[in-house]
Parts: C-alpha cells; sequence; structure tokens
C-alpha cells in the first residue's frame, strides 16, 4: 500500500470512528496538532482524604472519570485492565477494533512506547498498562504532555498481574515523541 493509499484509509477509518465511536465528547486534536491543552481539572480532593481513600476517588460530586480505550475484542489483558480502571472510579467506554494502528498514528504514540491498547481521557492519551492513580494524578496535575504509556507489556502492571513482578517505567510523551520518566512502579 502506498503513503496515499494509507492516507486516504486514515481518513476513511477515523471518519468512520468518528461517526461511530463518538458518544458526548469530541475527539482530542489530531496528532498533527500541537501538545493538547491539559485536561480540564477534576475537584481536588480535601485535604484531609488518606492515600487509600484517594484511589477512590472520582471526578466532580462523586462523578466517575470518563475515558474511551482502544482496544483488540481478544486481548485479554485489556479487559483485565479495562476492570482496573472502572475499579479506580473511570467510566470506561470501549472500543473493539481488531488493528489499532491509524488510532496510535492519529495520537502520536510513536512505536517506542506503542503496547496493545490506547486511550482518551480528557485531552490526553494513555498508552498501554498505565495505573489508574497515575492518570488521576496526570488530570489533577495537568502537565504539558500528550500522555502517559507503559511501553510493551510488563508482568505486574495493572491487567498484566501473575506471579511475576518486574520494574516498569510509566512515560510522559508529546506529540514529537520525546518521552521522560513520570513514574516508576
Amino acid at each position: 500500500m502506498n503513503n496515499i493509499d494509507k492516507q486516504r484509509t486514515a481518513l476513511m477509518i477515523a471518519a468512520v470512528i468518528g461517526i461511530i465511536g463518538c458518544s458526548k465528547e469530541p475527539a482530542p486534536e489530531a496528532a498533527a496538532s500541537a501538545a493538547p491543552a491539559p485536561a480540564a481539572s477534576p475537584a481536588a480532593a480535601p485535604a484531609t482524604t488518606s492515600d487509600a481513600n484517594a484511589a477512590t476517588l472520582a471526578s466532580n460530586n462523586g462523578e466517575l472519570i470518563p475515558i474511551k480505550v482502544y482496544k483488540d475484542p481478544n486481548c485479554g489483558c485489556c479487559k483485565e485492565w479495562v476492570k482496573n480502571l472502572e475499579a479506580n472510579g473511570f467510566k470506561v467506554e470501549t472500543m473493539d477494533m481488531p488493528d489499532l494502528s491509524m488510532i496510535k498514528a492519529k495520537y502520536a504514540v510513536k512505536p517506542e512506547i506503542q503496547a496493545c491498547h490506547t486511550a482518551i481521557v480528557g485531552n490526553y492519551v494513555v498508552e498501554g498498562h498505565v495505573p489508574a492513580d497515575l492518570i488521576k494524578k496526570m488530570l489533577k496535575d495537568k502537565p504539558a504532555i500528550a500522555g502517559l504509556a507503559v511501553p510493551g507489556m510488563p508482568q505486574g502492571s495493572p491487567g498484566m498481574e501473575g506471579a511475576t513482578k518486574e520494574r516498569y517505567d510509566v512515560l510522559t510523551f508529546d506529540r514529537a515523541g520525546r518521552t521522560t520518566v513520570y513514574a516508576q512502579r
């Protein structure tokens, strides 16, 4: 497939996603745009809230935080990550797609940081098995980034729980492909 055909296919898929996939919120800016504006800040938790309780807090007035997850319909770890998000105060809308390459291109998720699913929360991209508490931290802090990523599928990350646990980095990334370490787990 040549580049023109790829671009046409990408536009057609984007149009279909826009028609079928959009519910109430508009899609974030296309990958060619500058870094997205920070997401609207969820209401701050009271100063007396413990860290344990903060992990279960949702957004304004106890409402769940909306997040749209693009995933392969047959991927078990994606389903487990969605369950983890739901257990941590997110209202998850899933979009099952057998090929996520166009979504990853649209949101400037470079091959070096790709994982098995891509999510959109506010104006941010979340790539891979990013822990729910770090997504909430990003939404609260509103950094000038495109999003967070956990490249690959590290054992022990949310959705990849099991007998072994490996250390992994949670990265920030921008639309130019620059990354920094946001947290280590």
